[in-house]
């Protein structure tokens, strides 16, 4: 599977104003095969989440565990975590105008 997307949430109250992404960025950098994260605040909610795209379903697991699950712990929260396959939707999401399907180098 050469592109995975996860969609993560944490079930936490906290603004997203309040949190200080740069060095959680930087950090998140340093996962081999994620190719872009969209950061996601919830309206009325506060809870804080993301949508990732990574080019394998290794690479994926390997963030899941090396930085989602620590980090959960480290917070107390709880944390909801699904895996999507990139491929098989390919076709649709491009015919709707996907951004993570504009170029053909993917």
């Amino acid at each position: 599977m050469s592109q995975v997307f996860i969609y993560a949430e944490y079930q936490v109250s906290v603004p997203f104003t309040e949190i200080d992404w740069v060095p959680i960025n930087a950090e998140m950098k340093k996962f081999a095969g994620l190719i872009s994260k969209t950061w996601l605040s919830g309206i009325n909610t506060n809870t804080v989440g993301g949508f990732y795209e990574f080019d394998s379903l290794k690479n994926a697991q390997n963030y899941i565990d090396g930085l989602l699950i620590p980090f959960t712990k480290q917070i107390n929260g709880t944390l909801s975590v699904k895996l999507f396959d990139g491929i098989v939707t390919k076709e649709a999401s491009a015919d709707i105008g996907s951004p993570f399907y504009l170029t053909t180098s993917r």
